[in-house]
């Protein structure tokens, strides 16, 4: 439980300073296009940080493997999805963007894990 209140403090965190930066340190550096790839990675990093805490709430609560995997799922849909859009954006290179669905395949497993923890449990 414990552990995913601090991992959505970080990335709280992170993605209030990775979208300043974005905002003011890639403007002009980077096309449109990257720029809006770049706000995309942290506006999904910033609605799974709330996940991530919400997960750590419930888990304060209910004791559930299912909800477990859903913090896991959401924290490795982060890394996946945002960290990929994030090195895509600012070096071009392709290969990152194709990773970037696996993030979205973890962020969907996290909210349906998420959503059977909470129909079973509460």
């Amino acid at each position: 439980m414990k552990l995913f209140l601090i991992l959505g403090a970080i990335n709280g965190f992170l993605a209030v300073a990775l979208g300043a930066f974005g905002a003011h340190g890639l403007e002009g550096k980077l096309s449109e296009k990257m720029l809006n790839t770049w706000d995309k990675a942290v506006n999904y990093q910033m609605f799974h940080t709330m996940a991530l805490l919400v997960t750590g709430l419930i888990l304060a609560k209910i004791q559930s493997g299912g909800m477990m995997w859903a913090g896991w799922m959401f924290f490795i849909g982060i890394l996946l999805f945002s960290g990929s859009l994030y090195v895509y954006s600012t070096t071009g290179i392709k290969t990152f963007a194709m990773i970037t669905p696996l993030g979205g395949v973890a962020f969907l497993a996290g909210w349906i894990l998420l959503g059977y923890a909470v129909v079973k449990y509460l």
